[in-house]
Order: C-alpha cells, then sequence, then structure tokens
C-alpha cells in the first residue's frame, strides 16, 4: 500500500536516549551529528488568574503538596497547541487545542510518579514543545501496522545491541495491544563498535528486497549471539530466499548506501545510540512499562 504523502515526513521532537535502564553507545563516527537538543527559551504564558482546578482532570489521588505542585505546573506549561496562555487556562477557557486535556492529566501522571519538579518539565517540554523539531523522512522505511494508524513509532535500531533487543518484544507487545491504532517504522542505525551489526543489518535489506524485512528482523532479534555470515544465509534458507539474489543484495553498494542513508537521517537528528524512540514527533523519555500508557495518551490527543 502506497503512504500517503501527508505521512511521508514525520517531525520529531529529539531529547535523550529511550529509557531502558541504558543504552548503546557508538563511538565518535556514532555521534557526528549537531542536532540540536532543550528547548529555544523558556517561554511562560502571560500573567492571568490562576487556575486551581480543571473539571476533566481527575487529581483526587494527589496528596496536598503534590496538588500545589500540580496548580503551578498547569499555570506555568504552555499549551501544547503553541498558544500564549497556559495549558490549565487552556482547559479552563475550553479551547480548541484538543491536546490540553491529555496534557494536564498527563502532569497528574508524571507527579504521581515520583518526578521532580524540573524532570516533569523536561518530559512534558519534550512531549509537547516545539523548538527541537526536525523531520526524518520514512517514506521507504519498513513499517508493521496501518499506515493510516493514528500513533507511528519511529525507531533507530541496531540488530547487535542488547538493549535494542530488550526493546524489541516491547514493541511487538504494543503493536499487538493498540492493533490498528499504532504502527512502527524501522531504521537502521548498526553502531560501529558493534561488528556484527552492519552485517546483520544488510542482512535485512536484503530480505527486505524479497518481501521478508519483518521475518529476517525478528530472526535477528531472537538470535542476537547468532550473527556471523553463516548464520545469516541460514536465517535467509529458513526464509526461502532466493540464496543468489540475498547474497549479491547482501554485498550490493546500494544496500550500504541505504543504512548509512538511516544513519546520516540519525546524526542529523542528534542520535548518538540505540535503540532511540520517537512517538508521534516526540522522543519517548520515560521507562518501558510506561510505553503502553503513553501510547493510550497519545491517542487521546
Amino acid at each position: 500500500m502506497t503512504t500517503p504523502a501527508h505521512l511521508r515526513v514525520v517531525p520529531v521532537i529529539l531529547l535523550g536516549l529511550l529509557s531502558l535502564g541504558a543504552s548503546c553507545s557508538g563511538d565518535a563516527d556514532d555521534r557526528a551529528g549537531s542536532g540540536g537538543t532543550g528547548s529555544e527559551g523558556s517561554e511562560r504564558p502571560p500573567a492571568r488568574s490562576r487556575v486551581e482546578s480543571l473539571e476533566p482532570v481527575d487529581i483526587g489521588e494527589l496528596t496536598g503538596s503534590e496538588r500545589r505542585i500540580w496548580v503551578e505546573l498547569i499555570n506555568d506549561q504552555l499549551s501544547p497547541c503553541g498558544e500564549p496562555i497556559s495549558v490549565g487556562r487552556c482547559v479552563a477557557e475550553q479551547r480548541s487545542c484538543r491536546a490540553c486535556v491529555p496534557a494536564a492529566r498527563y502532569l497528574v501522571r508524571l507527579i504521581q510518579e515520583g518526578y521532580e519538579r524540573q524532570e516533569i518539565e523536561a518530559l512534558y517540554e519534550s512531549r509537547y514543545g516545539a523548538s527541537t523539531r526536525v523531520e526524518l523522512d520514512i517514506e521507504n522505511a519498513p513499517s508493521r501496522g496501518s499506515p493510516m494508524a493514528q500513533v507511528t513509532i519511529v525507531e533507530f535500531s541496531d540488530f547487535e545491541c542488547p538493549y535494542c533487543g530488550r526493546a524489541h518484544p516491547m514493541l511487538q507487545q504494543v503493536l499487538r495491544e493498540f492493533e490498528g491504532r499504532v504502527r512502527l517504522v524501522f531504521l537502521h542505525f548498526p553502531l560501529s563498535n558493534h561488528p556484527h551489526a552492519m552485517p546483520a543489518a544488510r542482512a535485512a535489506v536484503a530480505a527486505g528486497n524479497q518481501g521478508r524485512f519483518w521475518e529476517m528482523h525478528d530472526l535477528l532479534f531472537e538470535h542476537q549471539q547468532q550473527l556471523e555470515p553463516e548464520h545469516l544465509d541460514r536465517y535467509a534458507e529458513e526464509l526461502g530466499l532466493d540464496m543468489a539474489r540475498f547474497r549479491a543484495d547482501l554485498e550490493s553498494s546500494r544496500t550500504q548506501g541505504r543504512i548509512e542513508a538511516n544513519k546520516e537521517m540519525g546524526r542529523a537528528a542528534g542520535v548518538e545510540g540505540t535503540p532511540a524512540i520517537f512517538v508521534n514527533g516526540r522522543r519517548y523519555r520515560e521507562p518501558p512499562q510506561q510505553l503502553a500508557e503513553y501510547l493510550r495518551e497519545a491517542l487521546d490527543e
């Protein structure tokens, strides 16, 4: 199915590495990008009367001190839609921005999870800010799920990275849980300090040329300790690939160029390690166990 034109370029917010407890880091070559991070100025909404409560947002489980923090935050943080008003005022005045209520609820969740004020502000900026926006061209990238899904996950990954291996079942699970509403797009970012990562990436591209990218993708992650050339050949044979074509594509400069283009795109976005995950244009920075909740919130926006 042809990807609709309006989905061919996805805006993404860049901040930090996926919070899987750790991530695989590359050497200087992998960190050559100049992608920006942080916020361009710390804008605050204009001074107006404080919003103390919001009918659509349940704060019943917050303690007194947590409620005070939430009130400060909803009055300090800007509307997700870029209006020069606070998220609290956006909800209270029933503005047209659909993301304001989910954003105010998001602040409740972060407070309940024990984040410090500065951490909450950084996560809010990562999710709703606009100052670090970049664009990733995903038109020809392999994807799983409906191309018309409301939520798009973009992953930069390395087949030899153990943390990418840990992310694999997590991403599979959310695709099953949100079937039809979430899709996953894969971009290659084999790190130069992982000697088997590039050959594995080439094998995935070669399999993709015969319509079996995801099958090879799954085999590579399920057998991360077996990525030698003979293993790659065995996986291709198990998938019933044309072996002459597979081996030719494996060594093709076009295959290498495609992977390098993915890496260059990642570097330009500031990606330095793997896995690097983006959800609907925003860098995912929370722990893996919160991904499903994060996606539910995104589906409400």
